[in-house]
């Protein structure tokens, strides 16, 4: 292991690069090398993400594939999804290290592209090969890994809710349905008429109520950890908020659960996890995970409810969707790929009041 490596971000400009910029410029093993964008070109990286003045002198440089290979041991792709697969393969046979923040590689079956993306995937054997970057589940994989996609901020919100009950067989696998609301951070950096300040202020907006692109991330991984198919009904809403997601998901139970069990399965499930935390408090006003307290650090919070009444177990799951729903996530993926402490760099709070 090096006790430092050269980093290069992959779309630097947009929200999710930003926040991979953030992170990298104080993390104690990280050397940021590269940041690349087209339209700022030969810019100040601080010009673009103004919290980064006087934390960073490096200027933004077209990709240059050969430059990345020269100058960097390890890389982000933070582009948009599509593109990702003409940056990817000649990256991993200069045999760097990459976390991809696209949507690419995410799904292992290439046919899935076809319904969710619109487009035929071009490198099917790649995908066979790739780890899927949640590190709670799949720490051990993503250890030895040297190309992991990085999951949807949806998705890893809701997967990292239900992947204990799911393999625990406590659910009625018919029945599954994820309400996420998400701030507008998620949209990307590029406005649009639903995007721009006067259409998304005081907005509590479905948008895309089925079939939503997140759906197809969490039923594979969840069908991996029940041995069957599984399928979930997901709506996603934007909400006035800037970060944030908040999952409410609505189970059935096979059987009656009680408040002891659930704990239980959840610590067992998640112990030697630094980045989930478990809320279900009695007293004060966050009693339950709240996006809102989130903002900037790297944690999951979990928490739940059962209606008796109806045999429902409520999961409630929040993160910040630029950090653990992506950055974060995707250092947290670096530091395991590269040896270094899991919690490198990432063990901030969170802000309140925000």
């Amino acid at each position: 292991m090096a006790d430092t490596i050269r980093v290069g971000v992959v779309g630097a400009s947009g929200y999710v690069g930003g926040e991979l910029l953030r992170l990298l410029v104080n993390h104690r093993n990280v050397k940021l090398a590269i940041a690349t964008s087209k339209q700022y070109n030969g810019e100040p990286v601080f010009r673009i993400h103004p919290n980064l003045r006087s934390f960073t002198d490096v200027q933004f440089t077209e990709p240059d594939a050969t430059q990345l290979k020269q100058n960097c041991d390890f890389v982000f792709t933070a582009v948009p999804h599509g593109s990702a697969v003409k940056i990817v393969p000649s990256l991993i046979d200069a045999s760097l290290k990459i976390v991809d923040m696209s949507a690419d590689y995410r799904l292992k079956d290439p046919r899935a592209y076809e319904h969710w993306y619109r487009f035929a995937h071009p490198q099917i054997e790649l995908l066979k090969s790739t780890t899927l970057g949640i590190p709670e589940l799949y720490r051990d994989q993503i250890k030895t890994s040297r190309f992991v996609a990085n999951p949807g901020c949806m998705a890893i919100t809701s997967i990292l809710a239900l992947a204990p009950f799911v393999k625990a067989g406590f659910l009625d696998l018919e029945h599954i349905v994820v309400d996420a609301k998400i701030g507008s951070s998620g949209g990307g950096v590029k406005p649009t008429l639903g995007t721009h300040h006067a259409e998304r202020y005081g907005v509590m907006r479905p948008y895309k109520p089925v079939d939503h692109r997140h759906t197809a991330e969490i039923e594979q991984e969840l069908t991996n950890f029940a041995g069957r198919e599984v399928r979930i009904s997901m709506t996603p809403h934007a909400m006035n908020v800037v970060r944030g997601i908040l999952c409410t998901i609505h189970c059935y139970t096979v059987d009656h659960v009680t408040n002891p069990q659930v704990w239980r399965l959840i610590r067992d499930f998640y112990q030697n996890c630094p980045f989930i935390r478990f809320v279900k408090d009695k007293k004060g006003i966050s009693r339950y995970p709240d996006p809102k307290i989130l903002p900037g650090s790297n944690f999951c919070d979990i928490g739940f409810e059962i209606d008796e009444r109806m045999n429902r177990l409520l999961l409630l799951s929040a993160t910040d969707n630029l950090m653990k729903g992506a950055a974060g996530n995707a250092v947290q993926c670096m530091n395991l790929m590269m040896g270094f402490d899991e919690r490198e760099g990432l063990e901030f709070p969170g802000l309140h009041p925000i």
